[in-house]
């Protein structure tokens, strides 16, 4: 009992810290209620590809990556979900009741507040706050994805890796990423070798240092 009541309390102050739109006092005692706070380590697949979703994740802590599976086995980059993120491919297997299509991986140690799915419904027609949240999953994730079809489709190579490199250090709050080139290039989806020679280009502007599946950010990209 006691130990339920601290992760109440936990949650709670987890909701006002990276979900303030949460703000129906009601509701969150209902998430308060209902929700768990499970850890991820580095690497922990946090959903499979082909299984049912089965809970809402709200990113705390740490970096989740989604990825798409394809049947040949390959994978596309989507997005990452950061503290105060929430997954809108989550959501929308959640309301088809289908098996996920993507992988949702945790890049680093992570933190989610879980919701199970059978809240989703209800909550929907009895919270307007939540229904709002819900869109604003959806909106974020589109903008990103958008954003993310210009870049392939406009912006040229080097480009691109000198905005993934900005804006990966900003988000990791950390001028050193712990990373490998093939990391790199399967987000960005091209060539391993591409990217090496992009990288050792920057290296010999004094841009980064490159270390064993390491890169060292002198200044902001960009």
């Amino acid at each position: 009992m006691i130990l339920k009541t601290m992760e109440k309390e936990k949650i709670e102050s987890l909701l006002r810290a990276y979900f303030p739109g949460l703000s129906d006092l009601n509701l969150r005692r209902e998430i308060q209620d209902a929700a768990s706070i499970i850890e991820v380590k580095k690497d922990e697949i946090l959903i499979h590809h082909g299984t049912y979703v089965k809970l809402i994740p709200l990113v705390t802590d740490g970096c989740i990556k989604v990825t798409r599976q394809f049947d040949d086995g390959r994978e596309l980059f989507l997005y990452h979900l950061y503290p105060g993120d929430s997954c809108a491919i989550s959501v929308s297997c959640c309301m088809s009741a289908e098996p996920s299509p993507f992988f949702a991986i945790a890049e680093e140690d992570s933190t989610i507040v879980g919701i199970p799915i059978s809240f989703m419904e209800k909550w929907q027609s009895k919270y307007p706050v939540w229904n709002r949240f819900m869109i604003s999953i959806y909106e974020d994730r589109f903008k990103e994805l958008v954003l993310a079809i210009d870049d392939i489709a406009f912006k040229k190579l080097d480009e691109r890796l000198v905005e993934y490199l900005r804006k990966k250090t900003e988000a990791q709050n950390s001028m050193t990423l712990q990373i490998t080139h093939q990391q790199i290039a399967e987000e960005l989806n091209t060539a391993r070798e591409s990217v090496s020679r992009l990288l050792k280009t920057l290296e010999s502007k004094g841009d980064i240092k490159l270390g064993r599946n390491s890169i060292e950010v002198y200044r902001k990209q960009g």
